[in-house]
């Protein structure tokens, strides 16, 4: 565990530091679109962050081939290097579209290629458990299509959340954070070893993140763009067709005892159907509805509108801190209550009742849109402005202060200079009666 949190900060640290100037570098280059109609920020805000993202995945990367416990890795799979090959080419492909901008038919004509890219290296899903029926091998042409196909919609699933100040990050966070503990489970506790990499995907594909999250956040200073939307969407991606489709359910324990024992063991088997799916269901849901919204239009499944989940938050109401916390709720209780259950399928039914009554109080705030929680007077001071009481008393000023502001001795303020310049520079106002109010 300790390699990989070293890993895992080595590559926060990488993302955070290159971001700043790459931020100034996406300056210089331009790369500053001007506000479309579907923006939800007011301000050109710079792209290409998907470049500190990439640096910090190589980082990465570089570090856990030398820690002497995930060098194994790299030496007994080609997994890692097929994943820096599919990132490498969907990044570039992202710059470009955020640079100068790529047609959508052509974004998705990389996407497949990336994808291809990493089957040829062998990150491909060989074998689906199918509850029921056991192990199914498919044929290299089925595990080509399985695995390229995943891989598209997990990259335009994220690609299409990522509309508000820190939500695909964030999101993505939350999803890998819940597939390293899984995977991290099969690995020691299951002794699997052909899990480590899906694994050493997620602690990375955290670190990214978080890295790249403080500079994200509301008011973002800089977005990821499509270089960086498409480049986690591609590393969440590996990471669950790794544990899919390479770990051979037959390796994850011997089926002894009772019957209830029989299925209990048999769980880790069938979670990975659903857990990639679920990692990412709110993006992928929000996929279907604006295929189904656009095709249902007229339109083209690629065009861009305002009908996306977050902004549907944003119109019944809800801030724009308030909506992307509301998408973090959503995600994280779908992602770790899949793995709560792999883990402890004993106490399902008092997991399936915590996830009810989360769903609950998500389906509260959701629906209370105008509803601002306050800080209490304690804390007033560690939290944002917009979260401290509005009744609080007002400083007592001291007594010199008092006297030099007294309301009679105050210079009068001529007609027509009011407002926040009336209350500042009071020698403007000299300045004015002197000219005339010339100059």
């Amino acid at each position: 565990m300790r390699e990989y949190l070293l890993t895992l900060c080595v590559t926060v640290a990488v993302t955070y530091l290159l971001t700043g100037p790459v931020r100034k570098f996406a300056i210089m280059a331009g790369a500053m679109p001007e506000i479309r109609a579907r923006d939800v920020h007011r301000e050109p805000t710079p792209r290409l962050g998907g470049i500190a993202m990439f640096g910090g995945l190589c980082a990465g990367l570089l570090v856990a081939s030398h820690l002497p416990n995930l060098k194994p890795v790299f030496e007994t799979s080609n997994e890692p290097r097929a994943l820096l090959s599919g990132a490498g080419l969907i990044w570039l492909l992202g710059v470009l579209d955020d640079k100068w901008g790529v047609d959508a038919l052509v974004k998705l004509g990389g996407q497949m290629i990336a994808a291809g890219v990493m089957v040829l290296q062998g990150l491909t899903i060989l074998w689906l458990p199918v509850p029921g029926i056991g192990t199914v091998a498919l044929t290299p042409m089925q595990g080509t299509l399985l695995t390229v196909a995943l891989v598209v919609i997990t990259i335009n699933a994220v690609n299409f959340v990522d509309g508000l100040d820190g939500l695909a990050s964030g999101m993505v966070c939350l999803a890998a954070a819940a597939f390293f503990l899984y995977a991290y489970r099969l690995w020691y506790g299951h002794n699997v070893e052909a899990a480590a990499p899906a694994t050493l995907f997620a602690a990375v594909l955290v670190g990214m993140c978080l890295g790249f999250l403080p500079h994200n956040m509301h008011p973002a200073r800089i977005f990821m763009g499509d270089s960086g939307s498409m480049l986690i969407g591609l590393v969440l991606a590996a990471g669950a067709i790794s544990i899919t489709g390479q770990v051979d359910p037959d390796l994850l324990g011997s089926f002894t005892g009772s019957e209830k024992a029989t299925v209990q063991a048999t769980v880790p088997v069938y979670i990975p159907l659903l857990l990639p799916l679920t990692i990412i269901a709110v993006p992928v849901a929000d996929l279907l509805l604006a295929v189904v919204r656009r095709t249902w239009n007229g339109q083209s499944p690629f065009a861009a509108d305002r009908g996306h989940l977050h902004h549907r938050l944003l119109e019944i109401g809800h801030s724009h801190s308030r909506a992307v916390l509301i998408m973090y709720f959503w995600s994280a209780l779908i992602a770790f209550g899949t793995v709560a259950y792999s883990v402890n399928s004993e106490a399902s039914g008092r997991i399936l009742l915590a996830v009810v009554a989360l769903s609950a109080v998500g389906l509260v705030l959701l629906l209370m849109p105008r509803f601002t929680p306050r800080a209490p007077r304690w804390a007033e001071h560690l939290v944002p402005p917009r979260y401290r009481r509005r009744g609080t008393p007002p400083v007592e000023l001291p007594a010199a202060a008092k006297e030099q502001d007294r309301p009679e001795e105050r210079e009068p303020v001529p007609a027509g200079l009011h407002g926040a310049t009336a209350i500042g520079d009071r020698s403007r106002f000299r300045d004015v009666r002197r000219t005339g109010g010339r100059g």
